[in-house]
């Protein structure tokens, strides 16, 4: 496995800690150059440094979904390490929490742009700065929500099943060059998702058929085998990493 992404560049979005970073953490394992994105420049310079220093990774700071940001990382990807070969949307916001009647629209609106929208700009300009022409692989990060409904968290939900639709769309688009697929986990043992465990982690834990929560390592494992070659004639799917909890009970 060492050698499964040797030469090869893969940017992972909302990396400077959480899933984001055990992807990067596996890719880089596996013999990836990765350029990882956030927005504190001091998390990320840890996350470079936990993942082995510059020779395999680059930070750039910035919003997720600011233009100009994902313009700049591309292009330093491409000048530091020569490719952009790889894609991790792994990027998504949920500010909110309550019932769709009491919603905060402008709220709303961002969840959208950030899981959704951003995505498919980042898509946008890796595929046109390198994989129009040299092909590659994308995973787009949804959620066990975008399948099951989640009260309380059902916006956040709806967004990652709209990029569901786009991870399936862009697979029929980009191909044969480049294949599209989606991981979608359930909760995650991290900062963003703690307020779904914490205090209560063997309870939450108990309607899993694997009795316990994931982990950032869960998720970078099924990431990297969707990017690599060993899922060659796999594209479009979005793939549930739930421990099991999907097939018999709520969120």
């Amino acid at each position: 496995m060492r050698t499964r992404f040797q030469g090869k560049t893969a940017i992972v979005t909302g990396a400077s800690r959480g899933i984001g970073l055990g992807i990067a953490e596996r890719l880089v394992a596996d013999g990836a150059r990765v350029v990882i994105t956030a927005r504190k420049q001091e998390a990320l310079d840890e996350a470079v440094t936990h993942l082995g220093g510059r020779n395999v990774a680059l930070a750039v700071a910035g919003k997720a979904d600011d233009l100009a940001h994902q313009e700049e990382t591309v292009a330093r990807a491409i000048a530091t390490f020569g490719s952009v070969d790889l894609l991790v949307n792994n990027t998504g916001i949920n500010p909110v929490y309550g019932p769709l009647v009491e919603l905060d629209l402008a709220a709303a609106r961002k969840v959208v742009e950030v899981n959704c929208i951003a995505a498919v700009s980042w898509v946008q300009r890796v595929y046109w700065a390198w994989m129009h022409e040299h092909g590659g692989a994308i995973v787009n990060v949804s959620s066990l929500s975008s399948v099951r409904t989640a009260p309380g968290i059902g916006f956040y939900g709806a967004s990652k099943a709209m990029l569901n639709s786009i991870t399936e769309l862009l697979a029929v688009e980009l191909g044969p060059s480049v294949r599209v697929n989606g991981v979608a986990p359930a909760v995650v043992k991290t900062r963003f998702a703690a307020a779904l465990y914490e205090g209560h982690e063997e309870e939450a834990a108990s309607a899993y058929p694997l009795r316990r929560l994931g982990e950032p390592e869960d998720i970078g494992s099924v990431v990297a085998f969707l990017l690599s070659d060993d899922a060659a004639w796999l594209t479009g799917q979005t793939v549930a990493v739930d421990g099991g909890v999907g097939l018999a009970t709520p969120l």
